[in-house]
């Protein structure tokens, strides 16, 4: 059951939706499509050329980041992912949303054709969302989303990082983060930036603030208050550059 698709989803709290949907498009250079959902809490972020691959919720409380993991067979990835350790929060009319075995809320959903990445935007691509997984869970949550995702499974550039990479033309992947102090799981996303500081500035004249500055990355918080990071990564290929491999 090979996944077809993925989006990146940005849960933002309602009150401050709309001004997360317009920080989001702008730096995605996408635009918003009509509101669906029964309170009009979903949208698609859709590019000018290529398929979408991110959308985002209006959510009552909290926000963060989820994955939404797109096959031809919705009912055979809900049952492997339960087999391996998920639970069904909220079955739905031909998709569904799940946790992971560390509690990272993720949904299932049909695939309708999706299969060209949108392109890289001012050096920059958001390709992957990362999963902030408690200390005790993190070797079982590596081994969960490697057997659900059939991706290419490998450490990360540094001991608390496990990279999840995607089939040629899927357009995000995945990193695992072991966080230093439990808590529950949580995620955010990253882009890949060609020039850290560029990006960085570019999304502080719209609204971002810098949140911390470490040696390949970046954190930011968007002016909904969600915090993303963006990452010293090509945003072609979304490798490190050879020296910090």
């Amino acid at each position: 059951m090979p996944i077809r698709w993925a989006y990146a989803f940005v849960d933002r709290p309602t009150a401050v939706f709309e001004r997360a949907c317009a920080f989001w498009t702008a730096v995605t250079a996408t635009r918003l499509s009509a509101r669906r959902g029964d309170q009009g809490e979903f949208v698609t972020l859709l590019p000018e050329t290529g398929d979408a691959c991110v959308k985002a919720q209006g959510v009552g409380s909290g926000g963060g980041a989820h994955l939404d993991l797109v096959v031809e067979d919705v009912p055979a990835l809900v049952g492997r992912a339960v087999r391996l350790g998920a639970e069904v929060v909220a079955p739905h009319d031909g998709w569904a949303v799940l946790h992971s075995p560390a509690g990272q809320l993720f949904c299932v959903v049909p695939w309708h054709g999706e299969a060209e990445r949108p392109p890289v935007v001012n050096g920059s691509r958001l390709d992957q969302v990362c999963l902030d997984v408690p200390p005790a869970a993190f070797a079982a949550e590596v081994t969960f989303w490697a057997a659900l995702t059939g991706w290419d499974s490998h450490p990360g550039s540094r001991p608390e990082f496990h990279v999840l990479r995607p089939s040629a033309g899927l357009p995000l992947r995945i990193l695992l983060q072991r966080l230093d102090t439990p808590r529950p799981a949580t995620a955010h996303l990253d882009l890949a930036c060609a020039d850290i500081d560029a990006t960085r500035a570019h999304h502080e004249s719209i609204g971002a603030t810098c949140v911390s500055r470490q040696l390949h990355w970046t954190v930011m918080r968007d002016p909904a208050g969600g915090t993303y990071c963006l990452t010293g990564r090509s945003p072609e290929t979304g490798g490190l550059p050879p020296a910090a491999e």
